[in-house]
């Protein structure tokens, strides 16, 4: 129900409602539902047991939709100041959790490259928790190309690796940037590490290798966002 909501508040195009028997009596529900209707959408108030039949999940929520995927190409985001791409990102709780993360740090976009999941996926658009729906979400096809195309267009391409990059802390801080994350057990393909222009590395104490990509595009997204708040606090300073 809030990923209806979100849509709805989002402006997305909501085709179809599909609420589970009995559930309208739920003031929430109701509620969502009324909004959709507003928006145009259809609503079908289905038999008892259908709802369990054509979920994906074991328990569903007593609301499904169907909403329009929004489309944005590699063009619209040449002008971000900030992107965030996945390169061979498989896991859907992973991708999704990405999106909502860049989301929440103020990226202008999330481009996703050959290999990671689709981000329309039900589970990532719920683990997304509807970042998919208003933050831009570019499928962009092979990385080396998107990549030269990034950096033609202006922006700085950081690859977040493991271990041998920059420790993240002294990054210098760049106006316009595009960090890179990679494959959940391989991390950045060696290809297209050729076509970044720097690596950075978050240190770890313990026995701890790597952390979940997830995980580690929150500590760089946000770090980002405290540089580039920095950053204009600075420009504004006379």
């Amino acid at each position: 129900m809030k990923l209806l909501a979100g849509a709805l508040a989002a402006g997305a195009v909501v085709e179809s409602v599909f609420v589970e028997a009995g559930a309208r009596s739920q003031p929430a529900v109701d509620a969502v539902v009324r909004g959709a209707l507003d928006r145009g959408a259809r609503v079908f108030d289905l038999a008892p047991g259908v709802l369990e039949r054509v979920a994906d999940t074991v328990t569903p929520q007593p609301v499904l939709a169907v909403v329009a995927m929004p489309q944005a190409t590699l063009d619209q985001v040449s002008g971000a100041a900030f992107v965030v791409v996945c390169v061979d990102v498989r896991d859907p709780g992973n991708a999704g959790a990405i999106v909502r993360v860049a989301d929440a740090a103020g990226a202008d976009a999330v481009v996703c490259c050959d290999g990671t999941v689709d981000a329309f996926n039900p589970k990532t658009v719920r683990a997304s928790a509807g970042s998919v729906l208003h933050l831009p979400v570019v499928w962009a096809g092979d990385a080396a190309s998107t990549l030269d195309a990034l950096g033609t267009a202006g922006l700085t391409r950081v690859a977040a690796v493991a271990s041998g990059g920059v420790p993240y802390t002294e990054l210098e801080p760049s106006v316009r940037l595009a960090l890179v994350l990679g494959n959940e057990a391989g991390g950045v393909p060696h290809q297209a590490l050729d076509h970044v222009d720097t690596r950075v590395t978050i240190p770890m104490a313990g026995g701890v290798e790597s952390l979940n990509v997830s995980t580690a595009a929150a500590v760089l997204c946000f770090d980002v966002a405290r540089r580039r708040s920095n950053l204009h606090t600075m420009e504004r300073t006379p």
